[in-house]
């Protein structure tokens, strides 16, 4: 006889810093689809409900599609917002008999009623689901692991990679997870432990050797062990001010073991000894032109990185301190993707292609992240903001940025871009016809992943944190209320 199996996703990384809203219209720009599209728009993906439904496919199971959801990480999720989507993703639940459910979430939600989104969507499954239907989840490498999550979920399996290029199979071996539990050879159990700290492991990047790629091969060996089924690191979220915040380790074993929690503890031990270590150095954007100025011209383009004002941890995407320093340097044969102005693209699509125009661009949302820059540019190209990601990381996903457009100011092609979205796929420059291989300089509103797609073709890479951005990692900057004290680097070292 077939399974029945939910498939639904509600992913939000909430930087509690942030007045950028994560209401209806901020998901459902990212991406809210319900059920009867689901199949449609993730099937072909390397993305957690892809590997969700390809393990239905491989275990002969029949799927059960829920809402799947996604929004651009910015502040709490409104409370409209979360009742809309737990309250279809709870329907779905409830709609029909099941036999397990596979749920995508990211695991730093925080809501407008809530500092524990996922804890509160999982209570609420359980509420109509009980305790004997085993739910497995999905998080990203960033989540912060509450107690709630751990107690209510079965099965948690987050991503090992930083660019998180995963995902799949991250969904695949929780879904493997769930068919041993079906099949009664096993009875998982998520045991986690945490530290006095909200940010480490390297923030968990995985691109050079450190201490994220050590941990995970010290877990590796003990999930070698009987009766362990699962080990994953999670480096934490440290944008967000609740109590929870920071790394974890989850172990999922096979029943409740006191073995279990010794080895989250001990692993939890080797990320606190290596809190001081780090991989990546952030500069200036003074120190990042003057970089430039000494490479000179080369056959690969310099990769700037905009640490302090990435939307992929909820930087409002329009900072203006790097691109400001860029222009002020009078940088050649480059290219900014993107800066957040719905209104500039605007001005741009209203004068159209090969006008000029005088504008103001940027630092709209908080001009204490930078003022907004007076330009003066020609309108290169328009373009709908729609396009395919080519990968590695989320490869076929579909973004919808709206309405778009290339301003060229000086020597700069800068993507305008009407939504807020991380630059971490090539297309995000060549669905406006860019090539960012063939350019002297190109500039990113990423912290890290945009080493998946760019690393490759970069000569050199520089990450720049001016601190102006809610993504600095300066954290003193930040007036944490809620976090647990005393914590590392708040208060201790």
């Amino acid at each position: 006889m077939s399974r029945s199996i939910l498939i639904a996703g509600f992913k939000h990384e909430t930087n509690t810093f942030s007045a950028q809203p994560a209401d209806l219209a901020a998901f459902r720009s990212r991406g809210l689809y319900h059920s009867g599209e689901v199949a449609d728009v993730f099937r072909g993906t390397r993305i957690e409900i892809a590997g969700f439904m390809e393990a239905c496919d491989r275990h002969g199971w029949t799927p059960v599609y829920g809402t799947v959801s996604e929004a651009t990480p910015s502040g709490p999720v409104s409370r409209e917002a979360f009742e809309t989507i737990a309250g279809e993703i709870v329907a779905a639940a409830a709609a029909q008999p099941l036999d397990g459910v596979l749920l995508q979430l990211h695991g730093a939600m925080v809501a407008a009623h809530t500092d524990d989104g996922e804890g509160e969507m999982l209570a609420r499954l359980r509420g109509v689901l009980g305790r004997e239907i085993p739910i497995a989840v999905t998080l990203d490498l960033h989540a912060n692991v509450t107690g709630a999550m751990a107690d209510l979920a079965d099965i948690m399996v987050s991503y090992r990679t930083y660019p998180h290029i995963d995902m799949f199979e991250a969904a695949s071996e929780a879904a493997d997870i769930l068919a041993r539990t079906l099949a009664g050879e096993v009875r998982p159990k998520v045991t986690v432990a945490r530290g006095p700290m909200i940010d480490g492991v390297d923030h968990g990047r995985t691109t050079s050797p450190g201490p994220m790629l050590e941990v995970l091969e010290s877990a590796a060996r003990f999930e070698k062990e009987a009766g362990v089924l699962s080990i994953t690191v999670n480096a934490g979220f440290p944008w967000a001010d609740i109590e929870e915040a920071g790394p974890s380790v989850v172990v999922v074993g096979d029943g409740a073991q006191p073995r279990h929690g010794e080895i989250a503890k001990q692993l939890m031990a080797e990320i606190w000894e290596s809190r001081h270590r780090h991989t990546v150095t952030c500069v200036n954007a003074a120190a990042a032109m003057e970089s430039i100025r000494q490479a000179g011209p080369g056959a690969k383009p310099i990769v700037l990185a905009d640490f302090a004002d990435n939307p992929g941890g909820g930087g409002y995407g329009d900072a203006t301190g790097l691109l400001g320093a860029m222009i002020a340097a009078d940088v050649q044969d480059a290219a900014f993707a993107t800066v957040f102005d719905k209104e500039a693209a605007g001005i741009c699509h209203q004068a159209g292609e090969g006008a000029q125009v005088s504008l103001s661009l940027g630092g709209k949302t908080d001009p204490k992240f930078g003022a907004p820059l007076d330009v003066r540019g020609t309108v290169m190209r328009l373009t709908d903001g729609k396009f395919i990601l080519d990968g590695p990381m989320a490869k076929g996903a579909r973004i919808d940025m709206g309405p778009s457009a290339v301003l060229r100011v000086g020597g700069i092609d800068i993507v305008v871009a009407g939504g807020r979205f991380q630059a971490y796929d090539r297309q995000y420059f060549l669905h406006a016809g860019i090539d960012p291989a063939k350019k002297s300089v190109i500039a990113v509103k990423s912290a890290q992943h945009f080493r998946a797609a760019y690393g490759p073709i970069a000569r050199e890479i520089i990450v720049v944190d001016s601190g102006g951005g809610l993504t600095s990692n300066d954290f003193t900057t930040l007036s944490y209320n809620k976090v647990r004290r005393p914590v590392y680097p708040l208060d201790m070292d």
